[in-house]
């Protein structure tokens, strides 16, 4: 084992590790490895600990996480492993005993539970767990008792992926697979999941009610992972997961589903189209080799019972590359498109890109004509931070813009390049709740009444199938909602620009009033010095407690699924303060799952200051934790700083903290600066004084809230009186009287007669 894990065993830092090593003649020699990097015997540091009671700090989760990463290669097989959790989740009340039984007992007791499992999962060797293998299940059992199946299940199959070529692969997040079930109409019973990666999609098909549940992945530990989650997270389901390339190998050729959902891989050109040219699949016509994504949709299309419905998650490119026109236009021709939901950017992998819903239905014979598509941009207010969120002063979202073009190329079975997993800092601040909302009510007012459906301007539009039969066939759903704006009645139009016109002007005021603050003085001739400590020194010295989430829960390249939070309680129940969210001056936005499973996520209180772990973007680098804050779990890349009440301000420590000049000093780096929260440096002063400047502080934190708010506000002024002039809803002031058809060659009588003497 290596130093880190040392450390992360021990619950220290490497630095102490290091000193251990130099301090301490009996310090366990290396067994292998370089000197810039030896490598330890595992039992030789354990008993070395335990002889100076030094206890391991290692979660469940944590110590399975070390004992795989040691294993031999030639030793136990994940495949066996994710049998024994299924089998240990449905003993719970055995797994103490088990626990307790001798080396020898324990293997015949495992060997014979992962059999009895053994055919439901696919591409599993036989189980063949020996007395070498103890640790490892021990390690296993008491993961699945303390912190769950689903924890031991995500830290076995991050394991194998990161031996795996196609690695990075992610979890579709909960709320965006409940949304993509939630727009399947009814209640389906037999659903389908092409590129079910770790079964999110599927899963969230039983929570609506489905019994029969069919997967397939190319990649077998992904395929493996879904077939164990499924049947943990819907025992009443019956699950059937198979391994293989659904475009190349289907394994269910004659199955026809209620419902297909899928997430599948994008821009991946080796997806066949040679040696599927000739498939029957292609009834819309034979898809691109740049155009996957088609594939997949005509893929889903044929596996569907008529009737049948099918949600995608798609890049946005798929809405308008020239190359796959045709196909777009036989969909939409043969009223198998029904519906295209624009999502904000950060919404799942790849974060940058805001990625679309594609709703299809296989037409039945004889069924009903279909005059039009659905078109919803969900993205509009989450983009420009405008909107109901935004008149209220909160925050809708943030985002860095969507890329146009491809998203990046994908592995199989739903997986993306590990940089985009790694991306956490990026994601754009989701509002979930408002998303769901606005593409729930769209999609169900127009599957009532396709005909009659009005939509609303900017957000949801119906569009006629000949309208979009034009050279381009561009589905792009903003381009279109924002058109139908035109619509719009002018009286209608007036009120909101109007009501927009009023939130302004209240935050502009609102804005000079907190910019008025006079409690401002010169300091004198020259610039006041101060007498500083470091954070470090004052930590040490008690005047506050540094904290941050362990490097853990943002390094995997595996979501955690519903993994426990080293003694966070439960932490799929508390939302995540993220970098971002301090940057936007927005509540707790961060998903629970990007924790993983042996994280150790301290909980924010009120009064805690957080600052953010790399220097530079805009916005403040710092803030003090308020009552929305409290209760969240620390989120990666951010450094908490609780201080003792009765000798530091918070508000004060706060705005030391996140000074420029403060935060330049204690970063190291090139391109990423990151900062060491142990050297920032914080004036010492009585406590009386920092209440002072807390004050000033607290008033510079109110100015930028009500800058950002009064942007936002201005910004949606704006886009309205624009839209509402080159609609034809608003005529400028001072212009030609209402109901004249005037242009800009006819200039009215009296003027041209005046303008005719003058000339001559």
């Amino acid at each position: 084992m290596t130093a880190a894990e040392i450390s992360r065993i021990a619950g220290v830092t490497r630095a102490t590790v290091s000193n251990w090593r130099r301090r301490h003649g009996d310090f366990p020699a290396p067994s292998g490895g370089t000197d810039s990097s030896p490598l330890y015997d595992l039992e030789e540091v354990r008993g070395w600990l335990a002889s100076r009671g030094q206890h391991t700090a290692a979660t469940p989760s944590g110590e399975l996480r070390t004992l795989l990463r040691l294993r031999e290669p030639a030793g136990v097989g994940t495949s066996d492993l994710l049998l024994l959790v299924l089998a240990a989740a449905r003993r719970p009340a055995e797994l103490t005993g088990l626990l307790a039984l001798a080396d020898a007992d324990l293997v015949k007791q495992a060997n014979d539970a992962a059999a009895e499992v053994a055919d439901v999962v696919p591409d599993t060797e036989p189980v063949r767990f020996t007395t070498a293998d103890t640790a490892v299940l021990r390690a296993l059992l008491l993961c699945v008792r303390d912190e769950g199946a689903q924890t031991a299940l995500s830290v076995l199959a991050e394991r194998e992926l990161e031996d795996s070529a196609a690695s990075g692969a992610y979890r579709t997040p909960e709320p965006l697979a409940n949304l993509l079930a939630l727009l399947l109409p009814g209640t389906p019973a037999r659903v389908l999941d092409p590129a079910c990666g770790s079964g999110a999609l599927l899963a969230a098909a039983a929570r609506r009610g489905a019994r029969e549940l069919y997967g397939q992945d190319a990649l077998p530990v992904q395929a493996r992972r879904s077939a164990v989650s499924l049947l943990l997270a819907a025992p009443e389901a019956a699950v059937t997961v198979r391994a293989g390339d659904s475009l190349r190998t289907d394994a269910f050729p004659g199955l026809a589903a209620d419902a297909v959902l899928c997430n599948p891989p994008y821009g991946d050109r080796d997806w066949g189209h040679d040696e599927l040219a000739y498939d029957p699949r292609w009834a819309y016509g034979v898809p691109p080799r740049a155009e996957p994504e088609l594939a997949w949709a005509q893929h889903a299309l044929a596996h569907l019972t008529p009737g049948g419905h099918s949600v995608l998650l798609l890049p946005p490119a798929v809405a308008s590359r020239a190359s796959g026109r045709r196909v777009r236009a036989e969909l939409v021709r043969g009223g198998a498109l029904r519906a295209v939901i624009a999502l904000p950017p950060g919404a799942s992998v790849p974060l940058h890109i805001g990625l679309q819903i594609w709703v299809l239905q296989r037409p039945e014979p004889g069924g009903p004509e279909r005059k039009s598509v659905l078109f919803v941009d969900t993205a509009s207010d989450a983009a420009s931070g405008t909107g109901p969120g935004a008149a209220t002063g909160t925050a809708a979202g943030t985002a860095s813009g969507t890329a146009p073009g491809t998203a990046p190329a994908a592995g199989r079975g739903g997986t993306a390049p590990a940089s985009h997993t790694r991306s956490g800092s990026r994601s754009a601040t989701v509002d979930w709740a408002r998303i769901t909302e606005r593409a729930l009510g769209a999609w169900r007012a127009f599957t009532e009444s396709p005909d009659t459906f009005e939509g609303e301007p900017g957000v949801a539009h119906a569009a006629g199938v000949l309208d979009l039969l034009d050279d381009q066939v561009d589905l792009t759903p903003a381009r279109l909602v924002r058109a139908s704006r035109a619509g719009l009645a002018p009286a209608a139009l007036a009120a909101e620009t109007g009501a927009a016109r009023r939130h302004l002007a209240e935050a502009a005021k609102s804005l000079a009033r907190t910019a008025g603050y006079e409690d401002w003085s010169p300091a004198g001739a020259t610039a006041r010095e101060w007498r500083t400590a470091t954070a470090s020194d004052l930590a040490r010295g008690g005047a506050l407690t540094l904290l941050r989430t362990a490097p853990d829960a943002a390094r995997g390249r595996t979501d955690s699924g519903t993994g426990g939070s080293g003694g966070t309680g439960a932490p799929e129940a508390r939302p995540v303060l993220t970098a971002p969210d301090i940057a936007a001056g927005s509540g707790p936005t961060g998903d629970p799952a990007g924790l993983r499973g042996g994280a150790t996520a301290p909980v924010i209180a009120t009064g805690d200051v957080l600052v953010r772990a790399v220097a530079g973007g805009g916005g403040p680098m710092a803030r003090v934790a308020g009552e929305e804050d409290a209760g969240a779990l620390l989120g990666p890349h951010v450094h908490l700083f609780r201080p003792d009440p009765a000798r530091l301000d918070a508000w004060f420590l706060a705005g030391f903290l996140g000074a420029e000049e403060n935060i330049a000093g204690a970063s190291t780096g090139s391109t990423v600066l990151a900062v060491n929260p142990g050297r920032l440096r914080v004036p010492l002063l009585p406590l009386e004084e920092q209440r002072r400047y807390g004050e000033a502080f607290r008033h510079v934190h109110e100015l930028r809230a009500e800058a950002r708010r009064a942007d936002r506000l201005a910004e949606e002024t704006a886009r309205l009186l624009s839209g509402g002039l080159t609609g034809g809803q608003l005529l400028p002031g001072g212009g030609p009287s209402r109901g004249r058809d005037t242009t800009a060659g006819d200039v009215p009588h009296k003027t041209r007669s005046r303008g005719s003497q003058s000339a001559r």
